[in-house]
């Protein structure tokens, strides 16, 4: 029986769903705990693509059970449309197989249009958020007034609880945003009708993790963004609104951190980021074009494009200190083919001296310069690798590099991005 926890080491899309789809026939329970439908987890399985955004990557398996913690918060409408397309697919999305915690958060449409009116209103400040509601329904919830699934189960305290927030939400988005006023009477059916849909899902859910601990099953903990999109350890304020680091388990899904055995941290080969905010390794030229374009460096959840650079090793090591990383899963290593040399961030020049870490201010950190060491590339395709042996040296002697800067040992290392197409260094559930 193990408890392992994924978790992004980056600014997100680092290739989180490919890793717990590829754990999840070795766990029983697939728990997902913070964030909301702001997160897009791809998975490739037999050249077909399926894009999640709230159930947790293990769904694919048939024998895992599929657990959206109380962390989570959850946009009705998307839950449904997701698990809809699931089931069109053949795969089982019945109570049994996911469930939603009952402490979890709902987002609502008034959510989304804060979302959108606040960004707006921001101009050149925006922060560039996914427009989902995810922050407002946040705010809702850390004061005290927020809908949460259980309340889908009494449709009288759901309606009277719905039609008072909608009041004070219009008189934001009239009053003060000068938006057009969200029609909640008008709503209130289709709300209904979802949590009759819903309602057989919503599960106690810290009592589930704790009951199949208790049976000796593995469990595996699915975050979703990237570590320094940390609302308290990332580049505030352009952040999300939740805890993406491996101490969020214990209060995003209800489990003591002695519980906790594993934490493996995605890191992307090279670094990307979607929307606004600082990226000291950013490339802003021909390799950051091919960057793109070769790793199709578009957002799972918005389309928007991703900038990319070279490996950030400051933003890694830091993940590594706030994650207690116990083992690494590299991805896209096949899109650093051809590229020579290959460039790596150990530290930062801060006004003519060096640091090791990120700066609180943006400020501070908007005149750190990158330092970089440089490392031979290969032009071998790799995609077939896989085992350690069948890479090339240059391309093993990076992967080694990366593995001292976040103090890890490597424990898997994606070379494509079909599920087979990954070399197995040890096995976090062994």
């Amino acid at each position: 029986m193990k408890s392992v926890v994924i978790v992004g080491t980056q600014w997100g899309d680092e290739g989180k769903g490919k890793i717990v789809d590829l754990l999840a026939p070795r766990a029983n329970l697939i728990v997902r705990f913070q964030g909301g439908n702001n997160a897009g987890h791809t998975l490739v399985v037999g050249g077909e693509k399926t894009i999640l955004h709230l159930v947790p990557s293990g769904v694919l398996h048939p024998e895992a059970r599929c657990l959206i913690g109380n962390g989570v918060v959850v946009d009705p409408e998307v839950l449904t449309e997701e698990m809809d397309r699931l089931a069109a697919k053949g795969v089982d999305v019945g109570p049994g197989r996911i469930m939603l915690a009952e402490r979890a958060h709902l987002i609502l449409p008034y959510h989304q249009l804060l979302d959108g009116a606040r960004e707006e209103q921001e101009s050149g400040q925006k922060i560039g958020t996914t427009g989902r509601g995810i922050g407002p329904c946040y705010e809702d919830k850390a004061s005290r007034v927020g809908l949460r699934a259980v309340d889908l189960l009494d449709e009288e305290e759901l309606t009277k609880k719905f039609l008072a927030l909608a009041t004070a939400k219009n008189f934001l988005l009239t009053q003060y945003y000068g938006r057009a006023e969200f029609d909640a009477r008008g709503y209130l059916p289709r709300l209904l009708d979802l949590a009759g849909r819903l309602g057989p899902h919503v599960v106690p859910g810290s009592p589930q993790i704790h009951q199949a601990r208790e049976r000796g099953d593995n469990i595996l903990f699915e975050g979703a963004q990237g570590c320094f999109l940390d609302i308290d350890h990332g580049t505030y304020p352009y952040v999300t609104s939740s805890n993406p680091v491996a101490g969020s388990v214990c209060s995003g899904a209800g489990l003591g951190p002695k519980h906790l055995d594993e934490v493996i941290g995605i890191v992307k080969a090279y670094t990307t980021r979607v929307g606004g905010g600082p990226f000291p390794t950013e490339l802003e030229d021909e390799i950051g074009d091919h960057l793109q374009r070769i790793g199709a460096e578009f957002g799972s959840t918005t389309g928007r494009k991703r900038r990319c650079g070279w490996l950030d090793g400051v933003v890694l090591a830091e993940a590594a200190r706030l994650n207690s990383l116990t083992g690494l899963a590299v991805t896209k290593l096949d899109v650093l083919t051809g590229l020579d040399p290959l460039r790596v961030c150990t530290c930062y020049d801060l006004d003519g001296g060096r640091i090791s870490h990120i700066p609180a201010s943006l400020g501070t950190l908007a005149r750190c310069r990158p330092v970089y060491e440089e490392w031979p590339g290969w032009t071998e395709d790799i995609q077939d690798a896989r085992a350690w042996d069948d890479l090339p040296p240059a391309a093993r002697n990076y992967l080694n590099r990366i593995s001292e800067l976040a103090g890890a040992p490597l424990a898997l290392v994606s070379v494509g991005p079909g599920r087979e197409s990954t070399i197995e260094l040890s096995d976090p559930f062994a």
